[in-house]
């Protein structure tokens, strides 16, 4: 397997589990080393935690850091851990808050929070990374194809993610005569622990199935699907690719867009 990650050092947020965590252990997989930054160590529904499975099944060192996006010290101190291990190269903002709630129930607290960590968490992040990047990077924002869109049930989240698709056109713009590449990245229907336990979208096997039809090639993502997208996008095969929205959804987004019903 050709290891294009070979000598990098990335940073993933929220790797402790769902897509955050294949991400990380993919990145590895192809050689980087990987701070692995989260608010909580375990995983939500795996027996072992990331750093663990990166250094046994891998070649690769990891590291991980207690960190809530939303807090600045928190994301100094893992820019920091990625100087520690030669200087980062790639910074995958992945933390992120999901629900669904019709808009006119959601109170400011909640509103709030979900900004907080999906706009807040990606803005700093980005910016930090930026400034600990001494000779170029990536910068991978995971928005959602909520960001797109838009979506009845979950306004809110939509919006912050909407907004990391922008923050991710105008940091591309700015950042890119430093030799930084930002893009994004927006999955559609992933199976992961977050979505599960905040919405009874997938809570039975019949509403998975209906789910699974929509997509064109018929079936949910996985994280090992996102993984692999970004995985391309933090590589030099996509050494001119910057300040562009790579759809991981099966091609959900194009349906939605020629028959608006199916959303």
């Amino acid at each position: 397997m050709t290891a294009l990650l070979e000598g990098k050092v990335a940073v993933v947020t929220g790797a402790a589990s769902g897509i955050g965590r294949a991400i990380a252990v993919r990145f590895a997989e192809h050689g980087a080393d990987v701070v692995v930054a989260d608010v909580r160590r375990e995983p939500r529904q795996a027996d072992r935690p990331t750093t663990e499975v990166i250094e046994s099944d891998t070649d690769a060192a990891a590291r991980f850091v207690e960190c809530d996006v939303t807090d600045m010290d928190d994301l100094e101190a893992t820019m920091a851990t990625a100087v520690e291990l030669g200087g980062l190269d790639v910074m995958v903002n992945n933390a992120a808050v999901y629900w669904r709630k019709p808009a006119m129930e959601v109170t400011e607290d909640e509103f709030d929070e979900l900004f907080a960590v999906n706009v807040k968490g990606t803005f700093f992040g980005a910016q930090l990374a930026a400034a600990a990047m001494d000779d170029g990077g990536v910068i991978l924002n995971v928005s959602s194809v909520a960001g797109l869109n838009g979506a009845g049930g979950e306004v809110p989240y939509s919006a912050s993610k909407g907004a990391v698709t922008l923050l991710t056109y105008g940091l591309a713009a700015e950042l890119g005569e430093r030799g930084i590449r930002v893009n994004s990245i927006h999955p559609g229907m992933i199976r992961t622990a977050l979505h599960t336990e905040n919405t009874d979208t997938l809570a039975t096997e019949a509403a998975e199935a209906q789910w699974a039809e929509i997509p064109a090639l018929k079936r949910l993502g996985d994280p090992g699907d996102v993984a692999d997208a970004a995985l391309l996008l933090a590589s030099d095969y996509a050494r001119y690719i910057s300040g562009t929205p790579l759809t991981v959804d099966g091609g959900w987004t194009n349906l939605v867009a020629a028959d608006p019903r199916k959303s």
